[in-house]
């Protein structure tokens, strides 16, 4: 075992992983954080505690983790390298391992264009290869970067990375996957899927290259809310393409909520069947109360309990 975490059980022991997101409060305010708990608990095997999430200030990803493991719910600490040097970064960790935090993901992050400090620097010492071979250097040979330094103690962390299979250029998406998994990711979570045959050519490249038996998959959903939440996603949101058959689908439904969680279902079912494919990331945009039923619905519960 890597980390012992909830999350690196459930794959080591065969299951179909279930994860989702948790934003931090824009401010120090706990209760936020506990509403979004209770709704979480008992239906997902982790989840991601975002950092800082479209660049806009929010709690820490660390100190919201640490309480998500004081109120009894696994976390998925991200790390994105748009704020933080590798001093920075490496500090941190220390800080997350000591805090009981077991999981990590590690992302470039947004631009800073995009929220709510526009004036602000991006860092980006490190990309996110980079910053993935980082964490795997700590945690395997017990160094700081550049395998000089000893570590005082143990970085356990079970290492995430982010893949986008709709980007351009396309043929380079799996090899860019790959490229991560030489790093030393243990595990991926993708961009939200729409167009499922594209996801699918995807996840060919990739058990070509043999990546999904050296990392798991985790194909990302979204359940989409409205036709006009589908169309603002398909034509504003970068890397995410949603076919017109899906919008036309939302568009013509009595209600677009319940037509979205029905095609959420859907999506799940179908992705169980890909080979190569070992677990799902729902994101659930502020809509956490909807994990349950979505859970549910899709046949996913009861969680696995692993020891």
């Amino acid at each position: 075992m890597k980390s012992g975490s909830n999350l690196e059980k459930v794959f080591v022991n065969g299951h179909f992983a279930v994860t989702s997101e948790l934003g931090p409060p824009k401010g120090n305010d706990v209760s936020v954080i506990k509403r979004k708990v209770d709704f979480l608990r008992g239906y997902v095997d982790a989840v991601n505690v975002t950092d800082n999430q479209t660049a806009i200030v929010r709690m820490s990803s660390i100190a919201t983790s640490a309480l998500a493991v004081q109120m009894g719910i696994e976390p998925i600490m991200q790390m994105v390298t748009r704020d933080r040097n590798r001093i920075a970064m490496q500090s941190d960790l220390f800080g997350a391992t000591a805090l009981g935090i077991k999981n990590i993901i590690c992302l470039t992050g947004d631009h800073h264009t995009f929220g709510n400090q526009v004036n602000a620097k991006n860092v980006h010492d490190l990309d996110s290869v980079q910053l993935i071979n980082m964490v795997k250097t700590m945690r395997d040979e017990k160094t700081l970067m550049g395998g000089e330094e000893k570590i005082e103690g143990d970085i356990d962390m079970f290492i995430g990375g982010a893949a986008n299979p709709f980007a351009d250029p396309f043929e380079f998406r799996a090899l860019r996957t790959a490229k991560k998994a030489a790093a030393g990711v243990d595990f991926i979570q993708t961009q939200c899927i729409y167009d499922m045959e594209r996801f699918k050519e995807w996840m060919k490249m990739i058990r070509d290259l043999g990546v999904h038996e050296k990392v798991h998959i985790m194909a990302g959903i979204t359940p989409l809310k409205s036709a006009g939440m589908a169309r603002y996603m398909a034509k504003n949101v970068a890397g995410i393409t949603i076919p017109d058959a899906l919008i036309d689908r939302m568009a013509k439904a009595a209600k677009g909520a319940d037509e979205g969680i029905k095609i959420c279902i859907e999506q799940i079912q179908e992705v169980q069947e890909i080979e190569g494919v070992h677990g799902v990331h729902i994101m659930a945009i502020e809509w956490e109360h909807m994990i349950g039923k979505i859970t549910e619905m899709a046949g996913l519960l009861p969680r696995p309990k692993v020891e």
